[in-house]
């Protein structure tokens, strides 16, 4: 749910430039690229705003969509592209060097800003039943109102925010033959609440963002519920699942319905392995997903701005083939954009990406030393306590999506090891390795703890140490019981996030298990201990797919 605010990448004033460009010429305070591209655009394509009529919500009166079309000039008929706008005030002016890029490949294309957001009425339902209505009311809008346009030939395409609306729509109206969505979800509920912890940040991160939009009551109560962290309900449940591509498999798993999605692999806002569970699920004989290193709408961001970007280049490849039938289809179905080396992995399936899990044993720290070891041999009776309420430098990021630019830009956080407190976080290390190590896939961990209170949070994180002890961040995941009985073992079961990335030979393997977060909600209670152990006959171990 992309914004303004956390992407200082999306100009606002340079893209309305853009437009009064489009609809007047001028490019003189335009960069060159967005220059070049509006006078082109010009002798190619016309340009206007509308209003969409759909129906009204709980809030009562007629209600309008804010929009902008592109028709291609000539008979046609064209192909369609809809664009539900991202999470942001700017609404479908987000989309607006894109769109023209697209229009001038021949299409007809329709940007929206859903409802509660900038000039459209209504109030915000996060992807929920009017905005599913709304989708199929644009279709209606687009081909009683352009005659160009090819009523069989229809996509929706969305990052972020836009790309769950594309989803659902394309679930719910079988007039969506092709859908690009971007940096999506699969399960809301899945992405806000992992291992039974609140993903707090996320959650405030789009209430900032949403800050000038008109929430509903029921958005409102949804996102208190969130941030509170308190327990789930079935209604907070319920709220969510509807608002879930993956609870659509069944409509989404058309024969004539092609599925393109793109991801970033230290994605904050939704966790990437709620999309690959979707993405896996389908068995729509077209669909294809692109990771990358970055963060939520990271990777897709120079396109917003008119630049080449490789995630909207392939879409582009994408719609041209289901749409129009040109280009050739690719075989592979998963690409992989390598954390650091930026290398390029196609793959036929997720299958053929995944490596084979290799078990690394946690074992207890040797005579004199703190840390335990990850080894290939399980060593059991041993215990090592870690006491809550304190921080450590192990964290998931600096900052939503900022610390994914870095990333891209190969300057990825550095994490100093040595930093670590180790009676607050608990410290595992593998001998260097002689060889590169691949991970490629999602690193599992089975772990037995005892929590001194009812309530227990613990995250847990995969870095790569170099040998001087500073480290990179492979992975992560957060764990939460609540109501457990103090003193008594827990078993826990936690998928890491999926993760693509190379280890250097000589660097070590470190899992990091601490108590605190700034980016989860924080069940722990005051000055109490969690025991991690291994049990004779259930030995605590760390699975890493390794290629």
């Amino acid at each position: 749910m992309a914004s303004a605010g956390l992407y200082p990448e999306l100009d606002g004033t340079a893209l309305t430039q853009f437009v009064t460009a489009l609809e007047g010429g001028g490019t003189s305070t335009l960069s060159p690229a967005l220059a070049e591209e509006a006078a082109q655009a010009r002798g190619q394509v016309e340009f206007f705003t509308v209003r969409v009529p759909v129906d009204p919500d709980a809030s009562g009166g007629s209600t309008e969509l804010d929009g902008a079309g592109w028709q291609p000039k000539g008979a046609g008929p064209f192909p369609c592209v809809v664009m539900p706008a991202p999470w942001t005030d700017l609404g479908w002016l987000t989309y607006a060097a894109q769109a023209t890029q697209i229009a001038r490949r021949g299409y007809v294309v329709l940007a929206y800003t859903p409802r509660g957001f900038g000039k459209s009425g209504g109030e915000v339902d996060v992807a929920g039943p009017y905005d599913v209505r709304d989708g199929s009311a644009v279709i209606d809008f687009l081909l009683a109102n352009l005659p160009a346009a090819d009523p069989s030939r229809i996509g929706f395409l969305g990052d972020s925010y836009g790309s769950g609306i594309s989803l659902l729509v394309a679930a719910n109206d079988p007039r969506v033959k092709v859908v690009g969505a971007l940096s999506t979800w699969g399960s809301l509920f899945e992405a806000f609440y992992e291992n039974g912890t609140s993903h707090t940040a996320s959650v405030d991160a789009l209430r900032g963002a949403a800050r000038n939009a008109r929430l509903s009551e029921r958005t409102r109560w949804a996102f208190d519920q969130m941030q509170n962290g308190d327990a789930v309900t079935g209604e907070l449940l319920q709220w969510a699942e509807e608002r879930s591509p993956r609870n659509e498999i069944d409509r989404l798993d058309r024969p004539d319905l092609a599925i393109t999605f793109s991801h970033a692999w230290h994605e904050t806002l939704f966790p990437v392995n709620q999309t690959l569970e979707l993405f896996n699920r389908l068995s729509v004989p077209a669909k294809r997903i692109d990771l990358s290193i970055g963060d939520h709408s990271s990777p897709e961001m120079t396109g917003l701005i008119g630049l080449p970007n490789r995630i909207w280049n392939a879409t582009h490849r994408w719609f041209d083939y289901h749409l129009k039938g040109l280009g050739e289809l690719e075989e592979s179905t998963v690409v992989s954009e390598i954390m650091w080396s930026k290398a390029l992995e196609s793959r036929a399936d997720w299958e053929e990406a995944t490596g084979t899990p290799v078990r690394f044993h946690l074992t207890g720290p040797a005579a004199g030393g703190t840390d335990g070891g990850l080894a290939d041999k399980p060593q059991n009776g041993w215990s090592t306590a870690v006491s809550t309420g304190t921080d450590t430098p192990a964290t998931v990021a600096d900052a939503i999506i900022k610390t994914g630019y870095a990333e891209m830009a190969g300057k990825p956080k550095v994490y100093p090891t040595a930093a670590i407190s180790r009676t607050a976080a608990a410290v595992w290390t593998s001998e260097p390795l002689t060889e590169p190590a691949k991970v490629r896939g999602i690193p599992s961990l089975r772990l037995t703890f005892q929590p001194s209170a009812a309530n227990a949070t613990f995250i847990a994180h995969l870095f790569d140490a170099a040998p001087d002890g500073n480290a990179s961040i492979i992975t992560h995941a957060p764990f939460t019981t609540q109501d457990a009985t103090p003193g008594e073992p827990v078993v826990a079961e936690i998928q890491l996030q999926a993760a693509g990335y190379d280890v250097p030979a000589g660097h070590r393997l470190m899992l990091v298990l601490d108590t605190q977060d700034p980016f989860y909600g924080d069940a722990n209670e005051t000055d109490s201990k969690i025991t991690f152990s291994s049990p004779e006959g259930n030995p605590s171990h760390l699975d890493v797919p390794l290629a």
